[in-house]
């Protein structure tokens, strides 16, 4: 009896060993096969980033290994487009994997070179509105070289700011100085011309529209100090004059 033993050791290790053999043989069969494969890519919230844009983006492609794919790291790798604000990848066995994208939001409208209007977003990028749409509370850029670096700064601030605060605005044309590199000039829908800083829009934009909500069409300044001037006083001349000399 003794001497069956080791024999019956031997044969234990035969089996684990076979064991694990079938085991990786399936492993292999297994992800070598198409149920292990991506077979669906879908996206959602995507209108100014393009699929090509976001398959690239992503590295994510039909047929590749569905079990490999990290939704954080996917999720990073997306939210480096300049369209992108924020990006979540879940998966659902077998093979589809959905990309969820929030965009930044579009806070302006401008002409390229070639007369195309062009979506301005709060991240500074500019993409097409062929397929998109317009939204025509929103103002148009005029004059602002594509890389100005208050442009991208007075997206961020148009961003923060309500839309019912904003919506009177119909162009923004840049007007800097020595004392205001970031000064700009505003003309509203209701015929008031501003002048104001992207640094202080925030914080003066609420002045602005009581302005407009109150008085009659004039030039309204809104820098260290906040004036208004209806355009068809004497005054009015003299502000615009001043205006010219700062």
């Amino acid at each position: 009896m003794k001497e069956d033993k080791p024999s019956k050791r031997k044969n234990r290790k035969i089996i684990i060993i076979l064991a694990l053999l079938f085991t990786a043989l399936l492993a292999v069969i297994f992800f070598r096969s198409s149920i292990s494969k991506i077979t669906a890519i879908e996206m959602q919230g995507d209108k100014y980033t393009s699929r090509e844009q976001l398959l690239a983006a992503s590295g994510l492609k039909i047929g590749g290994q569905f079990f490999a794919v990290s939704g954080d790291s996917v999720g990073e790798a997306l939210e480096k487009l300049n369209t992108v604000q924020e990006a979540q990848v879940s998966k659902k066995f077998p093979g589809v994997v959905t990309i969820t994208v929030k965009e930044y939001p579009a806070v302006a409208y401008e002409l390229d070179q070639a007369g195309v209007l062009e979506a301005i977003l709060s991240s500074g990028a500019a993409v097409s509105v062929t397929d998109t749409g317009i939204a025509v509370e929103k103002p148009i850029l005029t004059n602002w070289k594509a890389d100005d670096p208050y442009k991208t700064k007075l997206c961020q601030a148009l961003a923060g700011i309500p839309n019912e605060l904003t919506s009177d605005i119909s162009e923004i044309v840049p007007s800097p100085t020595l004392s205001f590199p970031d000064r700009i000039k505003l003309y509203t829908r209701s015929r008031f011309e501003v002048i104001t800083a992207i640094s202080l829009l925030k914080d003066k934009v609420g002045y602005l529209n009581q302005v407009i909500q109150t008085e009659e069409p004039g030039l309204i300044k809104m820098l260290e100090a906040d004036s208004y001037v209806p355009f068809h006083s004497e005054a009015g001349d003299t502000g615009e004059d001043a205006d010219a000399q700062e």
